[in-house]
């Protein structure tokens, strides 16, 4: 495993504890971790970085035994993406390889949700963050149709196992859901370096 990847966590976790999970604070502070990690394109493991030829993969690279925070590699097949969904937590996504589109959606007077603004996309380097109280309803997609693309995604908790909402745009209906993650094992980022 990556000595840039278990630096990363051992930090997040000082950070958690530092800053009392206090959104702000987090957010400043991780965004900068984050974006330190996707600077880099040299530790993700092989088996976090596969795709599915139908549904973008969710991998779990690290959760906090406490359920504070997780993080999480994304991988976007071409042209896949999510639905409209909300995470009811903070969270931090940098951009590995690839791109990706971000469009944040916000609800009408009638109740439906409307795109708000043109999408954004992300490059490897650039980082955004979403919250209940900046911005938690959007819909990501992998801006290539030929290509794979990754980000590395933090949630102030763990996202797996939270309950959230997918949402139909045209009524504002919500539906609850779970997400779970695509690897059944998470990596040992304590094995000794060159460890077999």
């Amino acid at each position: 495993m990556s000595e840039r990847l278990l630096n990363t966590v051992v930090a997040l976790g000082q950070l958690v504890e530092r800053t009392g999970l206090q959104e702000a604070a987090i957010l400043a502070q991780a965004r900068q971790l984050i974006a330190g990690l996707v600077a880099h394109d040299d530790w993700l493991p092989d088996e976090m970085a596969q795709p599915h030829p139908e549904y973008y993969r969710q991998y779990l690279l690290y959760g906090d035994p406490r359920d504070r925070y997780s993080l999480v590699s994304f991988v976007w097949g071409p042209g896949q993406k999510t639905p409209v969904h909300d995470h009811t937590v903070w969270g931090v996504i940098g951009m590995l390889r690839g791109a990706e589109t971000d469009q944040p959606f916000r609800r009408a007077a009638d109740g439906r949700l409307a795109p708000e603004g043109p999408g954004k996309v992300l490059r490897p380097g650039d980082v955004a963050c979403v919250s209940p109280s900046i911005g938690d309803i959007h819909q990501v997609s992998n801006a290539y149709d030929d290509r794979v693309s990754i980000s590395i995604h933090l949630y102030g908790g763990n996202i797996g196992r939270i309950r959230r909402s997918v949402y139909d745009p045209q009524t504002g209906a919500s539906k609850a859901f779970v997400s779970g993650y695509s690897n059944a094992m998470t990596p040992n980022l304590w094995a000794a370096p060159n460890a077999g």
